[in-house]
C-alpha cells in the first residue's frame, strides 16, 4: 500500500474511533439507568436520582477513558474500547447495593471472567450499551485491523 493509501485509511480509522468515541459517551448515560433499572423496576425517586448521577459520572469518567484510548495510536493500545466499558459496570453497582439489591445469580465463567460484576451487567458487545454502537464498533474493529495488517507488512 502506498504512503498516500496507508495515511487515507488511517484517516478512516480515525473517523470510525471519533463516530465509537462519540457514540459511547452519549450513551453511557442512559445504559447507567437502565441497567439499575433492569434490576430494580420499582425504583424510588432516589435511587432514580442515583443512577442519573451514576450515569452522568460514567459518561464523563468512562467516556474520557475511551476517548483517550481510541485517540491514541493503535500500536499505543493496549487495551480495546470494549474493555474500558466493562469498568462502567461499576456505576450501576454502587447504586444497587446502595438500595440492597440482592446479588445476580451468576454461572461460573462470569463469575470467573468478572468477579466485581455481581449484578451481572457486564455489555459482551458495544450493542449491549446501546444498539446504535454495534455498527460503529465493528467499523472501528476493521478499520483497526485493516491498519494494523499494513502498517506492519501483512497483506489484507
Amino acid at each position: 500500500m502506498t504512503d498516500d493509501g496507508l495515511r487515507a485509511a488511517e484517516q478512516r480509522l480515525f473517523e470510525c474511533a471519533r463516530v465509537l468515541s462519540e457514540g459511547i459517551s452519549h450513551a453511557l448515560a442512559g445504559w447507567v439507568v437502565s441497567a439499575v433499572a433492569g434490576r430494580l423496576p420499582e425504583m424510588s425517586a432516589e435511587v432514580r436520582t442515583a443512577a442519573e448521577a451514576a450515569g452522568a459520572a460514567a459518561a464523563a469518567e468512562i467516556g474520557e477513558e475511551v476517548a483517550r484510548l481510541l485517540a491514541a495510536d493503535i500500536d499505543q493500545q493496549h487495551e480495546n474500547p470494549l474493555s474500558v466499558l466493562r469498568r462502567a459496570v461499576s456505576y450501576p453497582t454502587r447504586v444497587l447495593q446502595a438500595a440492597g439489591v440482592a446479588p445476580a445469580q451468576r454461572d461460573d465463567f462470569a463469575v470467573d471472567r468478572f468477579p466485581d460484576d455481581v449484578y451481572d451487567l457486564t455489555p459482551a458487545s458495544f450493542g449491549d450499551i446501546h444498539p446504535d454502537l454495534q455498527d460503529p464498533g465493528l467499523r472501528w474493529g476493521a478499520a483497526k485491523a485493516f491498519v494494523h495488517r499494513r502498517r506492519h507488512g501483512q497483506p489484507a
